[in-house]
């Protein structure tokens, strides 16, 4: 079982273990700034209050542990301010976390990780498309929890695969509403006695969304609260290392027997969608150095109006001279203007974006 004690992980960077032992304790004697990214599912100190029954009177199995209570407010926050304290020294300068909880604890630790230095990017509401019903019918059905996306710190370059999400949505910007259904049927994980290996496990595809959107293959997602090894598994799969401290003994357990079973996918499977702006730069001139363009070939724009390429790169329409996003906004009067985009050239009678030539240069600069 790959699960190491405080005192090893003091000498090194454990990756790809469970560390047993308190959170706090244990990210205090990891090395300093040698994480990307923290997924953190901490305690929601959910103050319950007696049993709770369906209509039918069967008992809901409630978390009732005791790693959840707390003797009050206080005691909870200073908890929270101790382990992000311990998180944030962990995390490399362009490092973030994400944080996950409802609304017992939520605003409370939102507070904390301002005042930690913390620089909030996004608040995400997961709305649980089959959340538990309100048995008791005095308030609104709870049907959602709530995430914090923070940088280490305001001026860090964080990771953010942009195109990436936007692929997950069908081509639409990623929202910070998110429709998931609740860990459940096959997914669920069971002890030896049939029951619930864990009262708040989450869903694969939560840890997903946010891996593919704010980590890249390679890097360190440290989960100072493990569990079942949610985080653990997904960040396997994903091809992330991953770095998880948990205390108690059963779900360690749990976890190890659940990532022993996860295979990385293959290296074509985790490349994504790239953003534009981490692409390489291709100046228009390249293309006539290389002869993909001739001087003094003519691009037209989509009304047939044309330009000649010239030596240096640049076009000539009539009276206007520049570059090729200059030209198309003298064109069309704009104050700016995506030339490669706007400009196509004549193969065989076929009237072909440049843009695609500039994909070309760029496919063999990736090679």
């Amino acid at each position: 079982m790959a699960v190491v004690s405080m005192a090893q992980g003091a000498k090194m960077l454990p990756l790809d273990k469970i560390l047993a032992g308190d959170c706090i304790e244990v990210m205090n004697s990891l090395p300093e700034g040698s994480i990307d990214l923290i997924f953190a599912d901490p305690p929601y100190n959910l103050q319950l209050k007696g049993d709770l029954h369906r209509p039918d009177n069967s008992k809901v199995d409630a978390v009732d542990d005791a790693w959840d209570q707390f003797d009050s407010f206080k005691v909870y926050d200073q908890f929270t301010r101790d382990w992000l304290k311990a998180a944030r020294r962990l995390l490399k300068p362009n490092g973030a976390i994400w944080v996950i909880g409802s609304y017992h604890n939520i605003f409370r630790v939102g507070t904390a990780l301002q005042d930690a230095g913390f620089w909030i990017l996004n608040d995400v509401i997961w709305r649980k498309s089959n959340p538990m019903p309100n048995f008791r019918g005095k308030r609104l059905t709870n049907a959602h929890e709530t995430m914090i996306w923070a940088s280490k710190s305001e001026g860090a370059r964080y990771t953010f695969n942009y195109e990436a999400l936007k692929e997950l949505n069908e081509g639409l910007q990623m929202r910070s509403d998110w429709v998931l259904p609740i860990c459940s049927g096959h997914e669920r994980l069971k002890d030896e006695m049939g029951e619930k290996a864990h009262p708040t496990q989450k869903p694969e595809a939560l840890l997903h969304r946010v891996l593919v959107g704010s980590s890249n293959p390679g890097d360190v997602i440290l989960d100072p609260f493990f569990g079942t090894g949610t985080t653990g598994a997904v960040a396997k799969l994903l091809g992330r290392h991953y770095v998880g401290i948990e205390r108690e003994e059963r779900y360690r357990r749990v976890a190890q027997e659940r990532l022993g079973q996860v295979r990385a996918l293959d290296a074509a499977a985790l490349q994504t969608t790239l953003s534009k702006r981490a692409q390489p730069r291709v100046a228009f001139g390249q293309l006539v150095e290389r002869g993909l363009l001739r001087p003094g070939e003519v691009l037209v724009n989509a009304r047939g109006q044309a330009a000649k390429v010239r030596v240096d790169g640049s076009l000539v329409s009539a009276e206007h001279r520049g570059s090729i996003h200059q030209v198309g906004a003298l064109l069309e009067g704009a104050p700016s203007c995506n030339g490669w985009t706007y400009w196509q050239f004549r193969r065989d009678g076929q009237l072909i974006p440049i843009d695609i030539l500039r994909q070309q240069i760029r496919a063999e600069m990736h090679d």
